[in-house]
């Protein structure tokens, strides 16, 4: 069964409006990676397949889970960018999936009260593939709900989200995290959970894609070059070196990640000029690590640059620290 954790306030909209009758038919799932906007959305698709007088008492054993989990529910579609040869996910969502809901679209209910489509993520859907989906939500079907997850609905067409209930999600907390962390890893022990905790940002995703990467080594080292500005780049160069072998790869897209948001936190901690000052250095770190990978940059020369700009922070380092 899908496990959802959190998110109770979007939940509740969406069902609340369903049991009032005022569902609007289609809704925008948005905010961070990794949060479980996607399983949520499954969860009320499934919810509302079931009848949303079903909601919290949805089993395994209920007729439209058993449709559901096996992929052959007639009154449910999901569109994700197609698997290919090799393992790899298309670029993007097509036109041709889109359309090929016309089926779905021109029949009525199978089994349940309405049809679900969900789309994960939206923000994949190339140009010919958001039109045609504009067409529907121009013109909805009776008793058809779009379920939209969207990591950035700023970079969806304005038509399609002028058309749609946008619910932010927001990042969870450490309870939900923990137990989020419990429920995908069985074999991570409690010292390791409050770690990823800690550098997950309310984002299991993102925790668990960290995980094993020496996520903490790394901060202890950003955390004493922001300290101490790092003045023989003794830190920033031991650090570079570590990075730089191909089979660091995955620790080194993890660096990329770790050190905007470094300096990120640090932005929380300032005021006036030493905030200025910070959100300049973190502005450039991100653009930094943005390009790296897409532009091929040099490695050591990319690690040794974003250990600058946190070094930068030493000069007007406070004494509370978001990472100790």
């Amino acid at each position: 069964m899908i496990r959802v954790y959190g998110h109770d306030a979007a939940r509740s909209a969406i069902l609340e409006a369903a049991m009032g009758q005022r569902l609007h038919h289609a809704w925008i799932l948005s905010g961070p990676h990794g949060i479980g906007k996607a399983s949520l959305a499954r969860e009320l698709a499934l919810t509302l397949l079931a009848g949303e007088e079903a909601a919290g008492k949805v089993s395994g054993s209920h007729p439209a889970a058993h449709l559901f989990e096996a992929g052959t529910h007639p009154d449910f579609a999901e569109l994700s960018r197609l698997e290919k040869e090799g393992g790899e996910r298309a670029r993007n969502i097509s036109v041709d999936q889109v359309r090929g809901l016309a089926r779905l679209l021109s029949t009525a209910p199978s089994v349940s009260q309405r049809r679900v489509i969900l789309i994960d993520a939206a923000d994949d859907m190339e140009r010919g593939a958001a039109n045609a989906l504009l067409k529907s939500l121009e013109e909805p079907p009776r008793d058809v709900l779009f379920l939209l997850v969207s990591h950035a609905p700023s970079r969806l067409l304005p038509t399609i989200r002028s058309r749609c209930r946008l619910l932010r999600l927001s990042p969870l907390g450490s309870a939900d995290m923990a137990a989020a962390l419990r429920g995908a890893d069985a074999t991570l022990s409690e010292a390791a959970i409050m770690e990823l905790v800690a550098i997950g940002e309310g984002s299991p995703g993102r925790a668990l894609a960290l995980s094993g990467l020496g996520v903490s080594e790394m901060i202890g080292t950003l955390e004493r070059i922001a300290r101490d500005g790092d003045r023989l780049h003794s830190e920033r160069l031991a650090l570079a070196k570590m990075l730089t072998p191909k089979a660091a790869r995955p620790r080194l897209e993890a660096f990329l990640e770790l050190a905007p948001s470094f300096i990120a936190g640090r932005t929380r901690l300032y005021e006036g000029d030493r905030l200025r000052s910070a959100i300049v250095r973190w502005e450039q770190a991100r653009d930094l690590a943005a390009q790296a990978i897409p532009l091929s940059l040099d490695p050591a020369a990319t690690v040794f640059a974003l250990c600058t700009h946190v070094a930068a922070l030493a000069e007007e380092e406070p004494e509370a620290s978001l990472f100790a």
